[in-house]
């Protein structure tokens, strides 16, 4: 997001930037003294001073107390944040994230992959899966469960499963169950469930009307896994989250919570994000909603090479490690990309 930031000497940058980091490691307002004594600023105490009263004046700084020292203002974050965005490594670093497991779950991955960011840096880790049109069909099951009970199973590349049972009134030929099986396999893997490309196989010409009617039957077991793939948000991180909470962030993450049984609006939110391969962060009145307004959203797309797919996400207070969010999104968007990017290809 781009927005006019104020003009700073180097100096100025530098102070802000020992300023808001100290701030973030201590929750407690940072007053010249320390800018001075430990942060090994090699100026005086009174140029620090001046220096302070003039971000406060350029609004990047505010003082909570009359005698206390500074903490930052939303637009100081702002510009503290964009000082690491361009400040980043070519690649991103590797996360410790295991996606070891069975190569059709993607459900599972992303599951995984809230659970290990959540653990990792104590925030709330949200991740969007892969749209309806992304999804395509991976494995086709069609099984006699009675005489007269005929099953479906589709299961899609995004790892959603359609299940459908048919009632038919005679007698299956267990023939005819094998050669929809082995049909349906042959024809539709790779296809979206919706897609007018997936519908002509039930209508080919080389079909006996005996096969067609078959197929038809069977058909719906598409149609759900097309109406089933909405994208999803998974999340990890709620069970712990508010024991770790600061008392004066306790607000913020109350309405947090709130704004998850909304998850629309933070598919939203991440959604707008995915024309752009860069990590994004967004500060509270950036994010455009009541519930949002005091905490920050750091994210980065995964997908293939050609497309995003979803976004990976780490939600906390606006004083948060902004620096190990932004490490942490990037090095697991990079390890879902890959592992998506070994499923497509699969398929």
């Amino acid at each position: 997001m781009t927005t006019t930031q104020p003009e700073l000497t180097d100096r100025q940058r530098d102070i802000l930037r020992r300023l808001v980091d100290e701030y973030i490691a201590t929750g407690q307002p940072v007053g010249s003294k320390y800018l001075v004594e430990r942060a090994g600023l090699s100026v005086s105490s009174s140029t620090v001073r001046s220096e302070l009263a003039e971000l406060e004046r350029l609004g990047l700084l505010t003082h909570p107390h009359t005698s206390a020292g500074r903490v930052p203002t939303e637009t100081g974050y702002r510009l503290f944040v964009e000082g690491l965005l361009n400040r980043l490594e070519p690649r991103p670093a590797s996360v410790p994230l295991d996606l070891s497991g069975p190569a059709a779950e993607v459900e599972v991955a992303l599951q995984a992959t809230t659970e290990a960011l959540a653990q990792m840096t104590r925030l709330l880790a949200l991740v969007s899966a892969p749209p309806l049109e992304a999804a395509t069909v991976r494995h086709v099951e069609v099984l006699e469960l009675q005489p007269q009970v005929i099953v479906t199973v589709v299961i899609t590349s995004t790892g959603g499963v359609t299940k459908r049972v048919f009632a038919i009134g005679e007698p299956v030929d267990q023939g005819l169950v094998s050669w929809a099986a082995e049909y349906l396999n042959e024809r539709t893997v790779g296809l979206a469930p919706g897609s007018l490309a997936l519908r002509q196989v039930f209508a080919e010409e080389g079909l006996s009307a005996r096969e067609r009617a078959f197929l038809e039957l069977l058909r719906p077991a598409f149609t759900d896994a097309a109406g089933s793939e909405e994208q999803r948000l998974f999340v990890g991180g709620t069970a712990t989250l508010l024991g770790d909470v600061r008392e004066e962030d306790l607000d913020a993450y109350r309405g947090l919570l709130e704004a998850l049984e909304h998850r629309a609006v933070v598919l939203q939110v991440l959604g707008q994000a995915l024309g752009n391969r860069d990590p994004f962060v967004r500060l509270g009145v950036e994010l455009a909603h009541p519930a949002l307004q005091q905490v920050s959203l750091v994210g980065a797309t995964y997908g293939l090479a050609y497309r995003p797919l979803g976004a990976v996400s780490l939600l906390g207070p606006l004083r948060m490690d902004y620096e190990t969010a932004i490490r942490s999104v990037r090095g697991a968007a990079q390890e879902l990309s890959r592992f998506v990017e070994e499923i497509y290809t699969e398929n």
